[in-house]
Formats: structure tokens, sequence, C-alpha cells
């Protein structure tokens, strides 16, 4: 069958391997960070076909999101813009029909792709229904158990059911852009016991012993500055959900239940491929929304520049050709590439004020010039839960992180070859002092560089 929009625009000639333009799935879990799949080095966790897609595809092993929250995040994954750009900083904020216009959802589904999104939305309170062609997503953060018929299931496994449903709709002779956002594994905010896993799994890892991490041992805790402490957010939730190491092992326990419930609804999603045998005519982009915080530093949650909350997991699984299987790449990527990447693989013009950039060099194994730093903000404000703005830069080495509330100005910096733990802060150390005022330098370069944004003008990394 004949497409309307595809040949007008030349999508399926265009894109780099020369042919019809590829299905694509995007994966979005919430609150996965990068080292929670086995592909990554995690021994106990049992994620299959995560594992599959980073082993048969090319794997980001140093991905970062821009902003460590689901909203500005899911906005910056859509759109490939940081959020002063997009304008989103908070939950409140819808996407208007500019942003949507630019996201890769509806460039596709305008270029004769036939679009759906299920699961957690996640930007904003009105959900964008008639921006695809399918849609069963909601809005807020979900809950994980329904009652259905006077049977209870879980939210992942009626996301996988979604999924399915629209995969089964689509006409094979026209290209499908499917994203695919699991509430997995966040918490269930103040329902005890806060992961609330698939009751399917409750004896998976029952006898296992996970290793407690460096950071939760308390002195992480007592040299944080004061407004870090008792009265940050952060310290309110750890104290709720690991306050013991009994309640910690517990929780953790929880979580990686509910990252595997996620890996099997993701080989749901794969055998169905395999079975029609177009899983040689798919890409799939798998990822988080940004990381987190298990108790480390005696915290919860993200929002933070530390490597807990703002590194994530990157699969892009593209099994068309040999050259994009089985790679590992250690270049810095951000969220704000994954519009971009799939915007090339489908055979679209990337819009010239795009922050992001694509990774379909580095999935061919290209060495493209790359970008050595980027710009971290976090600026949400809510009454009444206390978190800091901050802002900061993380470049291949070095971390500058710049505290806007609590303690307004209170800095820090951080040698990541020489302490990849962030232990010790090297504002104060007369032997970085110079670094100190680069770091500041960038900062202030990428401040006013994303203040000047314009999306009808061109953009680039501040030189």
């Amino acid at each position: 069958m004949a497409v309307p929009g595809l040949a007008a625009i030349g999508c399926g000639s265009v894109n780099r391997l020369g042919a019809r333009p590829p299905n694509i799935i995007v994966l979005v879990t919430d609150d996965q960070r990068w080292d929670m799949l086995g592909a990554a080095g995690n021994r106990i966790i049992r994620t299959p076909h995560m594992d599959r897609l980073a082993r048969e595809g090319v794997q980001f092993e140093n991905h970062f999101v821009t902003t460590s929250l689901c909203a500005p995040s899911r906005t910056s994954i859509f759109t490939g813009l940081y959020a002063s750009c997009h304008g989103t900083h908070g939950f409140a904020t819808a996407m208007s029909d500019e942003l949507h216009a630019r996201s890769y959802p509806v460039r596709l589904r305008e270029a004769g792709y036939r679009t759906g999104f299920v699961g957690k939305y996640g930007v904003g309170r009105t959900l964008p229904e008639d921006k695809f062609d399918y849609f069963d997503g909601f809005s807020g953060q979900g809950q994980y158990v329904h009652e259905i018929g006077g049977e209870k299931r879980h939210l992942t496994r009626m996301i996988g059911d979604k999924a399915l449903d629209f995969l089964a709709t689509c006409d094979l002779d026209q290209p499908f852009c499917l994203s695919v956002s699991f509430k997995a594994p966040h918490v269930q905010d103040r329902v005890p016991p806060f992961f609330i896993n698939d009751p399917e799994y409750d004896r998976l890892y029952e006898d296992a012993e996970i290793p407690p991490f460096k950071k939760l041992d308390p002195r992480y805790f007592d040299e944080l500055p004061e407004f870090l402490k008792e009265e940050y957010e952060g310290r309110i939730r750890q104290q709720r959900r690991f306050s013991t190491r009994d309640t910690w092992q517990e929780a953790m326990k929880r979580y990686y239940r509910l990252i595997t419930g996620v890996d099997v609804q993701i080989g749901r999603m794969l055998d169905w491929l395999d079975e029609r045998g177009i899983g040689g005519d798919t890409v799939i982009v798998f990822t988080s929304d940004n990381g987190f915080f298990l108790g480390e530093r005696g915290w919860a949650g993200k929002y933070f520049i530390h490597e807990e909350s703002i590194r994530a997991p990157l699969v892009v699984w593209d099994p068309r050709t040999p050259k994009r299987m089985g790679r590992r790449r250690s270049e810095m990527t951000l969220n704000l590439d994954i519009a971009p990447t799939i915007l090339e693989l489908a055979g679209l013009s990337i819009d010239p004020s795009t922050n992001g950039r694509s990774l379909v060099p580095l999935l061919d194994g290209e060495s493209p010039p790359w970008r050595t730093d980027w710009y971290y903000e976090f600026l949400w404000q809510r009454e009444g839960i206390p978190i800091p703005r901050t802002e900061g830069v993380r470049t291949e080495r070095w971390k500058y992180n710049l505290y806007l509330d609590g303690q307004p100005g209170y800095e820090e910096l951080y040698d990541l070859h020489a302490d990849p733990e962030e232990e010790s802060n090297l504002v104060s150390s007369a032997d970085h002092e110079d670094r100190l005022r680069q770091l500041r330098a960038r900062h202030r370069a990428w401040k006013q560089s994303l203040e000047a944004w314009r999306p009808d003008a061109v953009w680039s990394d501040p030189a």
C-alpha cells in the first residue's frame, strides 16, 4: 500500500541506508539509572531483553539527562531541546502546539508514519490525544495496581498489553513509530512499600543479598552542608524508603523487580517483531528519563548533578546493518540527542535550532568532533517541597555545580578522573583556582547562549 506523504518528502530515499524508513519503537523507563541492568555490569538484576538490545545494538555508556526530573526530561526527549529552550521545568506545563510540531512523533506522523503512545505521558495535565494516531496514555504518576473485573493487574503489564494492541493494528506496509513510557521503576509516592512490584515477581531476588553501595555510609551525609540535610526533600524521602539496612534491602529488591517487570514486556514486543519477521526492519531506542539516588549521601530521588541522578541507560538497536550491531560508545550523549537521532533514522531533516545532535554517525562507527561539555539545569520550584535549584557544567573530566537556593552561591567542583565518586569538593583548593574560573566562565557562556536561543535561528554549543 502506498503511504501518502512518504514519497512526497523523500522519506524512504534519504535515510543513510537508502532503504524504506524503519519502524521505530521508543522505550522510556522512569528513574532507572545507568547501572541498573545486566549489560551495565549489574550481576544481580535480571534484564535479559534489555541486555539483548545492548548486546546486539549500540550501547552508549556515558549517557546523561540535562534536567533530572521526569517532565522536563521527557519534553527534551520529544523535542531535542534544553529545558531553558522548551520552557518546561516542572509538572504543570504542557507542550505548546509549536513544541509538538517539532517533536519526533508529530514530524514522523506528518511524514506518513503511523504513530502511537502508551503509558505515562508525564508532561503537563493535558493529554495530546490528537497528536498521535493511537493514544493510550495517562497524566500524572498513575497507580501501579488496578482492579479490573475483580482481578488485580499491574500497570507495567497493562502498558505492555497496550503496546501490543497498537502493534497488532498496524498495517505492516506503513512504517510505525510507537513510544512506550513506563512508570516503573518509579516509586508510588507516599504509598508504602513505595516500589510496588507485580506480585507475580514477589519471590524474585528473595534470596539475593544486594551489596550496599559505598555512599550509603553515614559519613557522606554527615559531610554535607546543613541546607542539604534534614530540611531537604531528598533526605525526607530517604528516611521514608531506606531508613535501615533491612528497609534498603527490601526496597532495592522491589526496585529490581519493577525493572525486571519492564524487561518482560520488552521481551513480549521483541517476540512480536520476530514472529512477524519485521525485527530486521525495526529500530528500538531504550532509555530512562533520569537516574536515581538509592540512598547514597543519605538521599532518595534525583534532582542534582551527581552521577547517580543524571546518568541513564541508552541503547539503540538497529539490526538493518552489521555496522550498527554490537558496539559500545563512550562519548557523552544526552537526552536531547534522541529526537534528532530518530528524525535522521527516518530520513527527515533536523531543525537547525535543535540543541541535541543526531547519534547516527556514532551508530555507524564514525568519530566526528563531539561535545566536550554540556549544561545542567534544575529550576523546578514548588511550595512545600524544599529542593534547591541548581545549574552546572559537566565536561569529560570536570563537574561544576552552583546552588541557587538553600545556600545561594554554594559551589561544587569535582575531578571525575581522580575522584569518580565525587567525594572531594575542590572549590576551596588553591591548586584548582584556574579550573574553577574556567568552569564558572563556561557556566556563564552556556547560560547566555541558552537565554539567547530562538526557534527560528541556527543554534550551536557556545564556543
